[in-house]
């Protein structure tokens, strides 16, 4: 009997627990209460105990996935790259862990924060003020909507992650053009902040990646390497921390190829005008220029010889069909000795005779 009521209350109990489920906080109403009292103007605590003010520096991880790097210019000395730039920190404000503590509350492992066109006017929480050092020119991509995500974590975790195109700087060395090898970089730093508000450190793992196929995408250039690095620079408003990408390539025309003259000068100098520098290119040029100077210079001098010779032989058949014959008379058979008579003429009006008797 007893055995039969205990079942009866553990199935009621189970049935209680059924009912009385977790409540599932849905992300609008998530964002809602910890954006209702957030100031994003100012920057999150830091997580360093030894500040207890500001708690130090907020610790902002960069990494970068490279999507292509399209050209390569040698002239204005630059580079186009497109890449997906991430950054993540840390922002208690915003963690959203606490709503479960209850027991009763089951919250999402992150909320996505949509962003409009306009960023600058649509932005609700505190981003690093990052900029590229060595950046020329530089777009957001917004079609088919703007390429930006912003998710947030439940312990205060956020990834900023944007698809940018930039033009960058890039000096280079061309003494050994076409068979160079350039060093070109990324340079990122904080605009405003210095080290005692942000301190940047790259991914310790897989801190740079790269698209398939990337390397063997440029048309003059093969991508061997993309190294890392960290330093602080040293400006009027403080010590900032600066981040570096550097991209290695070298040129894979090991040989140019068979052109004419005309064609190889005219991209030489269409191309490297403006740059007062010797160049592995203008001595291959100068090689080749002397090599065609040469063979036409010997096949000149060889067309002269032949035709001199030519020349020489020519007249000596002409003066040889011109010889006179008054010269010659018969041999008598009166005469009681033989005689043999040579002559030999040099020239037209000089001669010399030789006479040979024998008895």
């Amino acid at each position: 009997m007893w055995y039969h009521r205990l079942t009866t209350l553990l199935l009621i109990f189970s049935i209680i627990n059924s009912v009385r489920s977790k409540r599932k906080l849905k992300e609008q109403e998530i964002i809602q209460r910890i954006l209702k009292d957030y100031d994003w103007r100012v920057r999150p605590r830091g997580m360093n105990a030894t500040w207890p003010d500001t708690g130090g520096p907020v610790l902002v991880t960069v990494n970068i996935y490279l999507r292509s790097i399209s050209k390569i210019d040698d002239v204005n000395m630059e580079y186009s790259a497109q890449f997906t730039f991430r950054e993540e920190w840390k922002d208690q404000r915003l963690a959203y862990e606490r709503y479960e503590e209850s027991g009763d509350t089951e919250v999402p492992p992150f909320v996505v924060l949509a962003t409009s066109e306009n960023a600058d006017q649509s932005q609700q929480i505190w981003m690093p003020d990052t900029f590229f050092q060595n950046e020329k020119e530089a777009r957001r991509h917004l079609i088919d909507k703007p390429n930006v995500l912003i998710r947030i974590h439940k312990n205060g975790q956020i990834l900023y992650s944007v698809r940018l195109s930039l033009v960058l700087s890039c000096p280079m060395s061309l003494e050994f053009y076409p068979l160079d090898r350039q060093n070109c970089l990324i340079d990122l730093a904080s605009y405003a902040y210095t080290t005692q508000d942000i301190k940047y450190e790259w991914k310790s793992t897989k801190p740079i990646q790269q698209k398939d196929g990337l390397r063997q995408s440029l048309p003059s250039f093969e991508l061997q390497d993309v190294v890392t690095d960290y330093c602080t620079s040293l400006t009027n408003t403080g010590v900032t921390t600066l981040l570096t990408m550097t991209t290695q390539s070298s040129g894979i025309n090991a040989k140019l190829p068979p052109v004419s003259y005309t064609k190889v000068r005219k991209t030489s100098f269409r191309f490297f005008s403006n740059i007062p520098i010797l160049k592995a290119i203008d001595v291959w040029i100068g090689v080749c220029l002397a090599f065609i100077f040469g063979a036409l210079l010997e096949f000149a001098l060889v067309n002269y010889a032949a035709r001199k010779d030519m020349t020489q032989v020519s007249q000596r058949i002409r003066q040889m069909k011109q010889l006179p014959t008054d010269g010659y008379r018969p041999l008598s058979a009166s005469q009681g000795r033989s005689s043999f008579c040579c002559r030999i003429f040099i020239g037209k009006k000089r001669k010399t005779d030789f006479s040979l008797n024998s008895s």
